[in-house]
């Protein structure tokens, strides 16, 4: 049986309250416009940033946090309830994520953004609370995911990393006060690794095991190989945090080079899901899995080439751009894509919304075509202003990144509409 058939298995009865979900992915589009905004308004030092509050931090954060985090608690808050087939205690804690985390996160933006560190630590500390609900909250759910090992392991290994990313995250706001640790960009870099390759980069590689297989209508990738996979996922983010930390370059590679062991075995179990699929045209969304399939690689070699001086003298930041752009936010607006019309599709009723016709209807609007093309575009324009280390050509790249956040935007407000009550 596919795990398709597994997972929309009596799913209707483990839905959310449509309102729990969608306002995560609905906050998800609103920080994607105002992230590109944000990078506009820092354009002159977005090129070689290397840290320091001010608008691109504020903007990375936009990203990491606005987007990255508010779509993952969205996701697995749903997702997994219905892949466990374990229904949540209550929906208040979610609610309470939210109200915590978002206006959180505004307000750590505002603080970033105009240095100002009275507002910086205390909304860290907000934000860090919301955050640490939801690992209690995720934690509650991983333990009942015994018929979902895989999924279960890199759901843990995730779930470590965002306890420790968050502690580094405080911490760093309160040594921009007081000056605490005696490397700042040691632990930023930590911090990088530790959000960007462990908490969102093991969710993303675990949900894979679900949702690739789930529309691709093929079997989930034997159990061997992707205990392998994970293995190798999880010692690279270990020894890479450790590297970080150490400030060694040696431990570095050596995490880079493990990175790239687990990148290619996830890739080619990936491949396997594919190949074996019913369903074999996958649209749009597929063509940005496999762009972002293509920059997990392309990340680490980058990283590996800064590491060594080959990657010009904004390697650092090169790295990072590929890092949370090419990877993790191609891979996270290509799934979305997928998953808010699939659960639009469960709430609306045929006569109100149309409903199962919601999935084919949205899956080639014209919204989704716009926001790839720029999407794309906007990476590869922005790749040669880092290179090239040049604010005009940045501007040009986040002004067409832009206008694809707004598509996106766009359409995320047409899948809400569609399954608002009908007056």
């Amino acid at each position: 049986m596919s795990v398709g058939a597994t997972f929309l298995g009596g799913a209707k009865s483990r839905l959310l309250p449509r309102s729990i979900p969608f306002r995560f992915f609905a906050a998800a589009a609103v920080f994607h416009v105002m992230m590109w905004l944000g990078l506009l308004n820092g354009a002159d030092e977005a090129t070689g940033f290397r840290g320091g509050l001010g608008a691109t931090l504020a903007s990375v954060h936009l990203l990491t946090l606005g987007i990255l985090t508010t779509t993952a608690i969205g996701a697995a808050v749903q997702l997994l309830p219905v892949a466990t087939r374990r229904t949540l205690h209550a929906v208040w804690p979610i609610q309470l994520i939210f109200w915590l985390a978002v206006p959180g996160l505004i307000a750590l933006i505002i603080g970033m953004h105009t240095a100002q560190t009275r507002i910086l630590i205390p909304a860290s500390a907000m934000t860090a609370v919301g955050l640490l609900l939801f690992c209690g909250l995720l934690a509650d759910n991983l333990r009942r995911t015994s018929s979902l090992p895989v999924v279960g392991a890199y759901g843990w290994a995730a779930l470590a990393a965002l306890v420790l990313v968050t502690v580094f995250g405080v911490t760093l706001a309160i040594n921009n006060e007081i000056g605490v640790l005696p490397d700042h960009g040691a632990v930023a870099l930590a911090h990088l690794i530790l959000g960007g390759f462990g908490f969102m980069g093991l969710l993303a590689l675990g949900f894979s095991h679900i949702l690739i297989p789930m529309f691709a209508l093929a079997p989930a990738p034997e159990k061997r190989p992707s205990f392998i996979s994970f293995a190798l996922s999880s010692v690279a983010v270990f020894l890479g945090t450790l590297g970080a930390l150490a400030g060694s370059r040696n431990i570095l590679t050596v995490a880079a080079l493990t990175g790239l062991a687990g990148a290619a075995s996830h890739l080619w179990l990936m491949h396997r899901v594919l190949k074996a699929g019913m369903r074999k045209r996958l649209g749009l969304s597929f063509i940005l899995v496999r762009a972002a399939w293509i920059m997990l690689p392309a990340t680490l070699l980058v990283g590996l080439a800064a590491l060594y001086g080959f990657a010009g003298a904004n390697g650092g930041t090169l790295f990072g751009f590929v890092l949370l752009f090419g990877w993790l936010l191609t891979f996270l607006v290509a799934i979305l894509q997928r998953i808010m019309p699939f659960l639009a599709s469960m709430f609306a009723t045929p006569q109100a919304s149309g409903g199962s016709a919601i999935v084919s209807e949205l899956a080639n609007a014209r919204s989704l075509k716009l926001h790839a093309a720029c999407h794309g575009l906007a990476f590869a324009v922005i790749v040669v202003a880092i290179v090239l280390d040049n604010a005009m050509v940045a501007r040009l790249g986040i002004a067409i990144g832009l206008i694809g956040a707004l598509a996106f935007a766009w359409f995320t407000a047409d899948v809400i509409r569609r399954i608002l009550p009908a007056d």
